[in-house]
């Protein structure tokens, strides 16, 4: 019998979590997104299944055929996508017409209220990468100077405020301003958005874990396909919450920061 089952979406996040279960010798049902997940899932897995997005009775189907009591999600669904491309079955239809309000934690907060009634609990998406997780202090050569501590204060200020509201991870700060807030297009395009309104001085970027004590889905993540971004844009930080954010190829991820003289950043979440 399976330990537990992955939903994989978008990135690196499953293919890391895939492999370390390989390694821990896990036995891993796989549900994989269609309209998000990469084709190198399906040989990591034990099984893999593969639906869309809006198949919610076929995923539950899917768990109690397997005999999975505990599911992870890893990976990204791009925001958009949850609220422009899903063409749901009936079960996933009637879910939406019981929520209050359409935003990401609603529904997947429904979605995990319906899988406890069948027996199935969600659980820490970082279960499998906890080494990943960013640490508290500084993690790279360079540290952050005083103007950028000040604008990481200022930041995550403007995050914590924006929290409660179900909006982007994100925010971008330039010499005490914040530029852009990451919407449903994500921090890379949020990013060059705020570069194209700070005319080419330094940006910070701050991510936020939205003050939730659990991690059981939209767990930020950062990676080493930041750094070239960051760079272009001219984002000279980026500060996260310690323990709370991915950091995917965390050691590769680090190394191009300091070649590049970039500073990362932990901080304990402001719960």
């Amino acid at each position: 019998m399976p330990r537990y089952a992955l939903i994989a979406g978008h990135g690196r996040f499953p293919l890391l979590a895939l492999e370390s279960a390989r390694e821990l010798g896990h036995d891993v049902v796989l549900i994989a997104i269609k309209e998000e997940a990469a084709p190198e899932v399906e040989a990591l897995a034990a099984r893999c299944y593969w639906i869309s997005l809006g198949q919610f009775g076929r995923l539950i189907e899917i768990l109690k055929q397997e005999g999975v009591a505990e599911v992870m999600m890893a990976g990204q669904v791009k925001h958009a996508r949850l609220f422009s491309g899903i063409l749901p079955d009936w079960r996933l239809l009637k879910l939406l017409a019981t929520l209050p309000e359409r935003n990401t934690d609603a529904l997947i907060g429904a979605v995990a209220s319906e899988l406890e009634k069948e027996g199935i609990q969600l659980v820490d998406s970082t279960a499998l990468l906890k080494p990943l997780l960013a640490s508290e202090g500084p993690m790279t050569a360079r540290q952050p100077g005083q103007d950028e501590l000040a604008a990481i204060r200022y930041g995550r200020r403007i995050a914590s405020a924006l929290a409660g509201f179900d909006l982007g991870q994100s925010v971008a700060i330039c010499e005490g301003a914040c530029v852009a807030v990451e919407a449903m297009e994500g921090t890379d395009a949020m990013l060059r958005r705020a570069a194209s309104l700070a005319n080419g001085r330094p940006l910070c970027l701050v991510k936020s874990s939205r003050r939730r004590a659990h991690l059981l889905f939209d767990v930020p993540v950062a990676g080493l396909g930041t750094i070239p971004v960051m760079k272009e844009t001219n984002t000279t930080v980026l500060a996260v919450d310690a323990g709370r954010t991915l950091l995917l190829d965390r050691d590769q991820m680090l190394a191009a920061a300091d070649a590049a003289g970039l500073a990362i950043l932990g901080l304990p979440p402001e719960d």
